[in-house]
């Protein structure tokens, strides 16, 4: 596979100060491609844009010449500031940003634990400016949605909580890094701002959920939760019964592969949009 070169995009901050410099890659569509939707990848808290199943839906692209667009959100990975700066919307304007400047006609847009909760954040805001026929579906893995309050603010100890509140942060041992990542005030009060769980959850999309029932970080059940916030949009939820956290191994991206093939075929009875329209 041949591998795009970052380049650096810059993202004007709405709260002030100096712009994001975001890092992306950006594969654009050729012309002898099949013509389908691009795809856009979110990643996860604390991961970043070369993680197994980002490189796997790059060469997936690639071989049929399709765009495909990934970046790291600020603080992760390639992209400049400090990762406790960061929060859930931070990130959403980051992503909003970079799907406005680097994408065109429909997209699926593939969101992994913290990535799902930013992509159905993304469909409200373009739905809310008519566009959701930007949208082609959204594939969802492990997707850790409202993450900040329901799974890790209502699962730590007074004492925790305290720590997080008076001392602006509490160090979190990573099972998939050597440093503890830091869980911030500013991220459990700024997730407050854009939980999705408490009515219906609209994508005015097609969803596909790919969900580890061994999953230690995104419990299975949530993943349940979230199609039951889901009922007026059409949903798939695949369970897979020895499935971690990552969905990373060959199998698990088999089945990666082959919801984006699904999500690139219109509904039934439904022609193909104009891509560019």
């Amino acid at each position: 596979m041949s591998e795009t070169a970052i380049d650096f995009v810059d993202v004007s901050n709405p709260c002030g100060g100096a712009p994001w410099r975001i890092a992306r890659r950006l594969r654009e569509a050729t012309g002898k491609g099949d013509g389908g939707p691009g795809l856009v990848w979110l990643g996860g808290f604390a991961s970043d844009m070369e993680s197994t199943k980002a490189g796997f839906l790059d060469a997936w692209a690639q071989e049929r010449g399709r765009a495909f667009l990934r970046f790291d959100y600020s603080g992760h990975g390639a992209s400049e500031g400090r990762f406790e700066d960061g929060c859930i919307g931070d990130w959403l304007e980051q992503t909003a940003a970079l799907f406005e400047r680097s994408t065109k006609g429909p997209q699926i847009v593939v969101g992994s634990s913290m990535g799902g909760w930013i992509a159905l954040l993304v469909a409200r805001r373009l739905a809310e400016k008519k566009e959701s026929h930007r949208l082609a579906g959204l594939v969802l893995l492990a997707p850790a949605v409202d993450f900040t309050q329901e799974l890790m603010w209502r699962n730590l100890d007074e004492a925790t909580r305290r720590e997080i509140m008076e001392k602006g942060a509490w160090m979190r041992a990573s099972q998939y890094s050597d440093h503890p990542t830091p869980i911030t005030r500013r991220l459990i009060e700024d997730g407050r701002k854009h939980l999705l769980l408490g009515g219906i959850i609209r994508a005015h999309a097609r969803v596909h959920i790919l969900q580890g029932m061994a999953d230690p970080d995104v419990p299975w059940r949530h993943a349940l939760t979230l199609v039951e916030h889901l009922s007026a949009d059409p949903v798939t939820l695949t369970f897979v019964a020895d499935g971690d956290h990552r969905l990373s191994r060959p199998e698990d991206l088999a089945q990666l592969g082959a919801a984006v093939a699904l999500m690139s075929a219109p509904p039934a009875g439904v022609p193909a949009p104009d891509l560019f329209s």
